[in-house]
């Protein structure tokens, strides 16, 4: 089973802006002096980034967002939607009310078009009724080559559904805790991916986050085999735990996250990862500061086997 994949979908935004149903448990999302010129900026960000993933060699389909929905958030795709080299995909039960429209049939039209094969929908979206929660590979970290699934729980991760997910995909779930300050207090992280990366060869994972010593050891004892590039709290606050590894056209890896990202890291890190992939970094403030995610929950990989 492949880690990495070419192929990734990207929706550019129409109406980008400050979600207030996701910012009651994402600590990360700040307001903008200027909200009419967000969305604005955030294309501009977002089209950067697209033109450097492409001059890099990664295959992009690129869906243009329209005004059809209440959509802030569309520019984050990965948490509703993942794709599977067995042709089936997954929608997921998402927290916040407007971002459950985001799920949409002509976007997997689109991605047939492009010349991708779905065979099967399998569809968590019920667990909406219930109260619970699995915002895809913003909950869920998936070692596909190990098949393991890392989450760490919050309001918007629910081990229930982890739990399903994983029969459904032959998964083994791999369940922590991971904690933030916030005005004194240690709240749960709102998705995995801000504190947490795997790749091929080696980690990059936030460990202090983790304040149970014993699922911190479970968390280290799963991830043997790869080299652990450990983070710290101060850099998950800057996306630094936000990256994603693809394979160019050659099939050489390259590691993508945010300039921010890149700039928190030290020398040293900057090193390890260099040994194991080159790194690609872009400017995004607007989408960090507005959104609350980074380059990582821009991306939703295609697994998916290509259409006869």
């Amino acid at each position: 089973m492949q880690q990495t994949t070419n192929n990734i979908l990207m929706i550019r935004p129409v109406d980008f802006n400050f979600n207030h149903q996701t910012a009651i448990n994402n600590h990360y999302q700040k307001t903008e002096d200027e909200l009419d010129l967000v969305n604005e900026k955030a294309q501009k960000e977002f089209d950067l980034l697209v033109e450097k993933l492409q001059s890099n060699g990664i295959n992009v389909l690129v869906f243009d967002d329209d005004l059809s929905h209440d959509t802030p958030d569309s520019i984050f795709p990965n948490n509703w939607i993942t794709f599977h080299s067995n042709g089936d995909i997954a929608l997921y039960p998402m927290f916040a009310i407007n971002r459950r429209l985001e799920r949409r049939e002509d976007i997997l039209s689109f991605v047939e078009e492009k010349g991708f094969s779905i065979n099967n929908i399998v569809d968590y979206t019920s667990a909406e009724n219930e109260d619970l929660f699995l915002e895809g590979t913003g909950s869920m970290i998936l070692d596909r080559t190990n098949k393991k699934a890392y989450c760490s729980l919050s309001q918007r991760s629910s081990e229930e559904i982890l739990i399903e997910f994983c029969e459904d995909f032959q998964y083994t779930p791999v369940v922590f805790n991971s904690f933030q300050n916030v005005n004194d207090q240690r709240l749960p992280i709102y998705h995995t991916n801000v504190m947490m990366c795997i790749a091929e060869t080696f980690a990059v994972v936030c460990l202090e986050s983790i304040d149970d010593e014993s699922q911190q050891k479970n968390v280290v004892n799963h991830l043997s085999g790869k080299e652990i590039i450990e983070i710290s709290e101060d850099q998950v606050e800057k996306f630094s735990g936000n990256m994603l590894q693809l394979k160019d056209t050659n099939g050489d890896s390259i590691l993508v996250m945010s300039d921010s990202a890149h700039k928190a890291l030290t020398k040293q890190q900057v090193d390890k990862i260099q040994k194991h992939c080159k790194i690609l970094s872009s400017p995004i403030p607007t989408i960090e500061t507005c959104g609350g995610g980074s380059v990582r929950c821009m991306i939703a990989e295609v697994f998916l086997p290509i259409s006869k």
